[in-house]
C-alpha cells in the first residue's frame, strides 16, 4: 500500500464514522472526535508502504491527542474572556440602557433607529466572533424593538441571524479567519479592513432588504413599555468607558508598539469585564456569570477543543497533506464558482472545523497562484457564517428561533427570508475573492 492508497484510506474512514455518527444523532463535538479517533486507528491497523513511519508507540497516541487538545488554546481562552466581558455588561444592565436610549431617543427616525440597532447587534459578535453570543445578548431586545417596527416575524428572525452572522465576521475577532491562518503559519494581521467591509456591507444591505415597506405608528412610550428596565444610575459614561477601556488596549500596541506592554487579548477582555464592574450602578455576581459562560460556551469550546485533536490526526496520518493536494490541484475558477456553495454548506456540517480543514489548503493554493491571501481569507470567512443556519448543526438559526420564540416554519420561514442577504453576502465575497489582488492594492494589504 502507498502512502497515497494509505491517506485515501484514513480520508474515507474518516467521513464514514462522522456520517454514522451524525446518523445516530450524535453532536457535532462528538461526531468529530470519532472521526479523529476512526482516522488514528486506521492509521494504525493499515499499512504504510514503502516509505513506513516510525512505529506510534502509546505514548505518542498520548501526546498527539493532548497536543491536538492545545492547538486552538489561544483562541478558546479569546473566546471565553470576550463572551465573558460581554455577558457582564449585559448582566449589569449596559445593553438595556443603550437600546432603550436608542428607541427613546431614535424611534421616529426610523433609518437613524435601525443603523443604531445594527450597531448593537454587531458590536458583541465583532469582540466574541461568536453569531450565537450575538443572539444570546442582545437578539431579543433588538427583536422586541422590531416588533413594534412593524417587522413581520419571518423577517425579524432572518434579520437577527443575519446580523448575527455578519457579527461574527466582523473584526476584531473572527474565529475563522484566526483559526485558517494559525494552520498556515500565517499572521492574524491584515484582516481588519476588508473583514469590516464585507460583513458591515452585508449586515447593511440584510437590515434595509428585510426591514423595506414596513411602518409603525406605535408611541415611542409604549415600544420603551415592552423593554426591560435600566438599573438605576446609568449614563452615557458609565455604558461607554468599558468599550474605551477595550478600544484603547487594543489599539494602543498598533498605534505606539515601541511603547505599549505587550497584553493579549484574553487579558484585555477581562480587564474590559473588571471595568465594567467599577462602572457598574448594580452589584453583579460575577461567579455566576463565569459559570453562566462556560455553560454556554461548553459546545464552541468543546468544537474547537475536538478540531484541534482532528487536525493534528490528520496531519500524522497524512490526510491532511493529501487533502491540501486535492485542493491545490483544483482550477481555480472552479473553486471561484463552487466555494459559494461550499462553504456555506461545510459549515452547516461542521462548524469552526471548516476554517482549518479548508481554509489551510485554500491559502497555499491561493499564495501558490498568486493571489492576495489576506483579502481571499476574509472573503471565506464572511461566507463560512452564512452557514449557520443549515442543517445539521444550524447553531445561530435555532439560536434566534429559539430567543425570539419564533412559531413559524424554519425553512419556508425565516431561512426563506434570510436567502436574499444571504445570496447578496455570499456575491459580494466572491467579488473580493476574484479581484482579491485589486482590492488588496485598493486597501494597502
Amino acid at each position: 500500500m502507498t502512502m497515497f492508497q494509505h491517506s485515501l484510506a484514513v480520508i474515507i474512514v474518516a467521513i464514514l464514522c462522522f456520517a454514522l455518527a451524525k446518523k445516530l444523532k450524535a453532536c457535532t463535538e462528538i461526531a468529530l472526535l470519532t472521526t479523529a479517533i476512526g482516522a488514528l486507528l486506521t492509521h494504525l491497523i493499515l499499512p504504510m508502504g514503502v516509505d513506513p513511519r516510525s512505529p506510534l508507540p502509546f505514548t505518542e497516541i498520548i501526546r498527539h491527542l493532548v497536543e491536538g487538545t492545545f492547538n486552538y488554546f489561544d483562541v478558546c481562552m479569546t473566546f471565553l474572556t470576550a463572551t465573558f466581558f460581554m455577558t457582564l455588561y449585559k448582566e449589569a444592565g449596559g445593553i438595556s440602557y443603550l437600546v432603550r436610549q436608542i428607541v427613546g431617543r431614535f424611534y421616529k427616525k426610523r433609518v437613524l433607529c435601525l443603523l443604531l440597532l445594527l450597531v448593537v447587534m454587531m458590536v458583541p459578535g465583532a469582540v466574541t466572533g461568536s453569531g450565537a453570543t450575538t443572539v444570546l445578548t442582545v437578539g431579543g431586545l433588538v427583536g422586541a424593538v422590531l416588533a413594534t417596527m412593524g417587522v413581520k416575524e419571518d423577517r425579524r428572525v432572518a434579520l437577527v441571524f443575519m446580523l448575527a452572522a455578519m457579527s461574527a465576521a466582523c473584526p476584531p475577532i473572527n474565529l475563522w479567519t484566526m483559526m485558517a491562518a494559525a494552520g498556515a503559519n500565517m499572521p492574524y494581521v491584515g484582516f481588519t479592513a476588508p473583514l469590516a467591509i464585507l460583513s458591515i456591507g452585508g449586515a447593511l444591505f440584510a437590515t434595509f432588504y428585510l426591514t423595506r415597506g414596513t411602518k409603525s405608528d406605535s408611541e415611542v412610550s409604549e415600544v420603551l413599555a415592552t423593554l426591560p428596565e435600566v438599573p438605576k444610575g446609568w449614563n452615557a459614561l458609565r455604558a461607554f468607558v468599558p468599550f474605551v477601556v477595550m478600544l484603547v488596549l487594543i489599539l494602543g500596541a498598533r498605534v505606539i508598539p515601541a511603547y505599549w506592554p505587550v497584553i493579549g487579548l484574553p487579558m484585555i477582555f477581562m480587564l474590559s469585564g473588571a471595568a465594567v464592574l467599577i462602572c457598574s450602578p448594580k452589584k453583579v455576581n460575577v461567579l455566576e456569570v463565569a459559570v453562566t459562560t462556560v455553560k454556554n460556551l461548553k459546545e464552541l469550546v468543546g468544537i474547537m477543543v475536538v478540531v484541534g485533536i482532528l487536525n493534528q490526526i490528520l496531519t500524522l496520518t497524512g490526510a491532511r497533506g493529501l487533502i491540501s493536494l486535492g485542493v491545490v490541484v483544483l482550477p481555480i475558477w472552479l473553486l471561484f464558482a463552487a466555494l459559494w456553495i461550499i462553504l456555506p454548506v461545510s459549515e452547516g456540517v461542521l462548524q469552526y472545523a471548516v476554517a482549518p480543514l479548508l481554509g489551510v489548503p485554500l491559502i497555499m493554493l491561493f499564495n501558490m497562484k498568486g493571489f492576495n491571501a489576506i483579502i481571499a481569507l476574509s472573503a471565506w470567512s464572511v461566507m463560512w457564517p452564512v452557514g449557520d443556519c443549515l442543517p445539521p448543526t444550524a447553531v445561530v438559526g435555532r439560536a434566534a428561533t429559539m430567543q425570539l420564540d419564533y412559531k413559524g416554519n424554519y425553512y419556508k420561514g425565516f431561512v426563506k427570508e434570510a436567502l436574499v442577504p444571504m445570496l447578496f453576502v455570499l456575491a459580494l465575497c466572491t467579488l473580493a475573492m476574484i479581484f482579491n489582488n485589486q482590492v488588496g492594492d485598493l486597501l494597502g494589504v
